[in-house]
């Protein structure tokens, strides 16, 4: 009953997550419209943090379990979050750009606002090293020290965020509950609109977790691995809905924000989790993937840098770099 049950469970709860990312992205938009807000703060800040918690409870309720691998579990979906972010994540942003292309619904060229990504480029390639470096750090008040100062960094990388003034929002799509229930467009209704879809999201999500784990379980997948790759695929797929529905739209800024803002919010809070309350020995392939979500990050910065623009043919170097992940994997 099982080979039909969970599958069934995979696929049902994707659709919610695809359903609830939809009127989340509607209902994001007009919160940052209502807040002026610009293009670059509502989806580094608002639409990133959102959408990461669902993933952000995972290893917090881990460790609270009690468990005997809620360590391992903890760890890897720590350390799971950013690489997933940084690989897959831009590479489903990058192959999107193509895709709606291809189908004449937009151009291939990513219009970003550059001082947006590089300021999030750069505190995450700041953030996560130190993070990576703190397990060679034996020290636990020296460590302690360290998880306030990441968890500190996202508050001044906010401040940043909100202030900068860029792109704004234009004409939006009417809210679906202005358009559906007969509403008013009034800030009670936008923030209805965002409880009610993150609630779908993280239901979706608990259900997806829990599909893939009892699938990955009939093939003796370890819990250090299916935290590491399993869990965060399921759980970072409201970011790439997101990113996606907003390349088909044309809003760059805001697609790449919700990547680029996420992977700031999981270096920052959830790593200081990891690095306060848990032994933080990142190894075989927790260090792996760190490193390879700072190579990934490392070269769209120094892209951005140097050419002053986003080619999303950057973006797809996410995917070869997610291969080689699984190479290693498979392969050790």
């Amino acid at each position: 009953m099982d080979f039909i049950l969970y599958p069934v469970m995979l696929i049902a709860s994707l659709a919610i997550i695809l359903f609830a990312c939809e009127l989340f992205t509607n209902g994001i938009e007009w919160i940052g419209k209502k807040l002026d807000l610009s293009h670059g703060a509502t989806g580094s800040v608002l639409a990133a943090v959102g959408t990461a918690l669902p993933e952000t409870s995972i290893p917090i309720l881990a460790l609270m379990s009690g468990a005997g691998a809620s360590k391992d579990i903890a760890v890897g979906a720590i350390a799971g979050a950013p690489f997933m972010l940084a690989t897959l994540g831009f590479f489903v942003t990058g192959a999107a750009v193509f895709i709606f292309a291809a189908k004449g619904r937009r151009s291939k060229v990513l219009t970003v606002d550059l001082a947006v990504k590089e300021r999030d480029l750069g505190f995450f390639l700041v953030i996560y090293t130190v993070a990576v470096l703190t397990t060679f750090i034996p020290a636990h008040g020296v460590r302690l020290a360290i998880a306030a100062c990441l968890a500190s960094s996202y508050l001044f990388y906010m401040y940043l965020s909100l202030k900068h003034e860029g792109e704004s929002h234009g004409d939006l799509d009417e809210l679906h509950f202005t358009k559906y229930f007969k509403l008013a467009t009034k800030k009670r209704f936008i923030l209805l609109q965002l409880l009610v879809s993150l609630t779908i999201i993280a239901a979706g999500a608990h259900f997806f977790v829990v599909a893939v784990e009892h699938v990955s379980g009939m093939f003796g997948v370890p819990a250090l691995i299916l935290s590491l790759i399993v869990t965060p695929i399921a759980t970072e797929l409201p970011e790439k809905m997101n990113s996606v529905l907003w390349i088909k739209e044309g809003k760059d800024t805001l697609a790449l924000g919700n990547i680029t803002g996420a992977m700031v919010f999981q270096a920052s809070f959830p790593v200081a989790i990891g690095v306060a309350f848990t032994p933080w020995d990142l190894r075989g392939p927790t260090m792996v993937s760190a490193l390879i979500a700072i190579i990934s990050a490392a070269i769209c910065f120094i892209v951005l840098k140097v050419k002053r623009k986003m080619p999303p043919q950057v973006l797809l170097i996410g995917g070869a770099l997610y291969l080689v992940f699984m190479a290693y994997l498979f392969t050790r």
